[in-house]
């Protein structure tokens, strides 16, 4: 893959969420109204306090989808994160 974001925006490979619990119950999809995460693959030359290899958390609607490599990853732009795990 050889992509490059412009200005602010973050590539980044969402991570995927738990559809079941420990004790195996079955998670619904309108019960997910959870941030998400994911790991950032690249980042455009204006992001500042993000780099590649964090993990982001970020709302479920944040970002656009595209598809490289037939692998779905998101951009979005560095204020669409709310914060660094670390």
């Amino acid at each position: 893959m050889n992509f490059k974001p412009l200005g602010d925006r973050l590539l980044v490979e969402r991570r995927e969420e738990a559809t079941t619990t420990a004790s195996g119950i079955i998670i619904p999809d309108n019960a997910k109204d959870k941030p998400s995460q994911g790991t950032v693959i690249a980042i455009g030359n204006e992001v500042e306090n993000i780099n590649v290899g964090d993990t982001i958390v970020f709302g479920k609607y944040a970002g656009s989808e595209i598809t490289l490599d037939s692998k779905v990853y998101l951009i979005m732009e560095e204020s669409d994160a709310l914060g660094i795990l670390s």
